[in-house]
């Protein structure tokens, strides 16, 4: 994959990027996860809320099949737009948190 470099970093990029902006609640680290030789990256809250155990998948993300696979977004700006400002074309990205059916209704690939 010739963007594969290319890629990797952008979504590093934008991992750290939330990284620095930590709950406004409790005892929360933001951890990010990466395997660069099977392309998964992963942005988790881990930590305590006074009593409450805090564990979450905030951002997921994959490259297979030569394309950026979201897996999860919860982010408000989307990591597609980000993705999008960076110049990562649309159908390089597939959003596959919508079922396989709805994606065709999404302006990104398919898969």
């Amino acid at each position: 994959m010739a963007r594969l470099g290319e890629y990797q970093s952008y979504i590093e990029e934008i991992l750290f990027e939330y990284q620095q902006c930590p709950p406004a609640y409790g005892d929360v680290d933001m951890e990010i996860l990466i395997d660069r030789e099977q392309h998964h990256y992963q942005l988790i809250s881990v930590g305590w809320n006074k009593d409450r155990r805090i564990w979450g998948c905030v951002i997921h993300v994959d490259i297979k099949n030569e394309k950026i696979w979201i897996q999860h977004d919860g982010t408000e700006e989307g990591v597609a737009n980000l993705l999008v400002k960076r110049g990562v074309p649309k159908q390089d990205i597939v959003l596959a948190f919508h079922a396989p059916y709805k994606r065709q209704y999404t302006e990104f690939a398919v898969n």
